[in-house]
């Protein structure tokens, strides 16, 4: 999966937290909100707050999606609110497919 196809299938299920995501679609993802945000940051604090809000769904969805992946619950996402959750999840969303796991 492209830059472009990762976007417009995030954004196309942005509320699905059934399912799977592969590494790719996470990661371009991934990318495309760091672009936003450094984007948004620059035009000021209100376009920030736009921006996160309108990409906080897509985002808890493909992680979601992602950990259902590698065969873990979109409940493990909660690790973000703690201090070193997102070390845990990031080594979780580095890891291949499981063929396997049922998510």
């Amino acid at each position: 999966m492209d830059f472009v196809q990762a976007i417009k299938s995030c954004l196309g299920q942005y509320a699905t937290f059934s399912g799977r995501a592969k590494r790719s679609e996470f990661w371009w993802f991934f990318l495309f909100q760091v672009l936003v945000m450094v984007a948004a940051s620059m035009l000021g604090d209100v376009i920030n707050g736009i921006a996160s809000l309108a990409l906080l769904l897509p985002a808890l969805a493909v992680g979601a999606r992602r950990l259902h992946d590698i065969g873990r619950t979109g409940w493990w996402q909660l690790l973000l609110l703690t201090g070193i959750g997102f070390l845990v999840l990031l080594y979780w969303w580095v890891q291949p497919s499981d063929a396997s796991a049922n998510g």
